[in-house]
């Protein structure tokens, strides 16, 4: 491989070579989104950029590539000035020659291919191994990332009842002209993530390896429930006389209603909890539900209701603004 040929995969991140994994990650999902081919439709500039990205991040990623890397870069950078006649299978003669780097004896190997494979460890995996035919001496030291990544992965929404999202549901999807069943958990909620793993894009490189899919959960408002945090909210309308004198009163809930007592003097906007019968969470288990009761005067009253209304209004022995009469700035 001439030297211009060396990708420096560290430049190409932008990152220093003692970068750490975090490092590493964080520039690359940076420069994927930068790159990737959707965000830069038929620009093969970015797409070029996307792929070099792809490489890198996968090389560095792994603790085992980002150490061999470390090690051999600078034998990468001298492929292509290996001196010709020493009978090397692709036409330069042995690229290695005899010279010794850090333990590796190069002449020993009869083929590019057994380098590699003793360099990388993989004994045969090399995805150019049986290939030889065509290629340049140094073909595969730069090889493309082996499986899915973060640059792979794809998200997609999807829309459930809360039906399906409280118990839990199969749905079939299609993304594209692929259809497949997933499988949503008991207890997903706005702003989840439901990974589904292999479904994302192909890898550039290998049609056989793709990303993961992530499925954005989204709920339609529900006419009763909301969620507060990991418990559920909902508010439930008494009448003046049930929060003077108290009431039982029936609520409902996800499973289902049941009977809640009121207490006499309640007030608007007080909220009741119902242990263990809000939503499930990721154990299994049920969080609350908090009840925010709200008085409401009725509006359409009969004769019989105004009169007595009226007769509790003369009757009343306490004013409820009492306590603001002195209250000014």
């Amino acid at each position: 491989m001439p030297a211009t040929d060396f990708r420096d995969y560290y430049s190409i991140l932008g990152i220093k070579k003692n970068a750490d994994a975090d490092e590493i990650k964080q520039a690359y999902r940076k420069l994927a989104r930068k790159y990737h081919p959707d965000m830069n439709p038929g620009d093969k500039s970015a797409e070029a950029r996307f792929k070099e990205v792809n490489e890198a991040y996968e090389v560095l990623s792994d603790p085992d590539k980002r150490k061999k890397y470390d090690q051999f870069g600078q034998y990468w950078n001298r492929m292509g000035n290996a001196p010709p006649g020493s009978g090397s299978p692709f036409g330069g003669g042995n690229p290695f020659g005899n010279m010794d780097f850090d333990g590796f004896e190069f002449g020993q190997y009869a083929t590019f291919d057994d380098f590699i494979n003793a360099l990388l460890g993989r004994m045969g995996s090399d995805p150019f191994a049986g290939r030889t035919a065509g290629r340049s001496p140094g073909a595969g030291f730069n090889t493309p990332p082996q499986g899915g990544g973060a640059g792979l992965d794809s998200e997609a929404t999807i829309s459930l009842t809360w039906s399906e999202a409280f118990r839990g549901a199969q749905k079939r999807l299609t993304t594209g002209k692929e259809e497949f069943e997933v499988r949503i958990p008991p207890g997903v909620k706005p702003g989840n993530r439901i990974r589904v793993r292999g479904k994302g894009q192909f890898s550039p490189y290998y049609t056989s390896q793709r990303g993961d899919l992530y499925l954005n959960v989204e709920l339609k408002p529900h006419p009763f429930f909301q969620f507060d945090g990991d418990n559920l909210t909902c508010e439930v309308p008494i009448s003046p006389d049930e929060a003077v004198l108290g009431a039982q009163i029936e609520v409902p809930t996800p499973e289902g209603s049941v009977m809640v007592n009121i207490p006499a003097g309640i007030r608007s906007g007080q909220s009741l909890r119902l242990r263990g019968k809000g939503w499930v969470n990721a154990k299994g288990d049920r969080t609350d539900q908090m009840v925010k009761v709200i008085i409401v005067a009725p509006k359409d009253l009969s004769s019989t209701e105004r009169d007595l209304y009226e007769k509790l209004r003369a009757a009343r022995s306490k004013d409820p603004r009492s306590h603001l009469k002195d209250t000014r700035l």
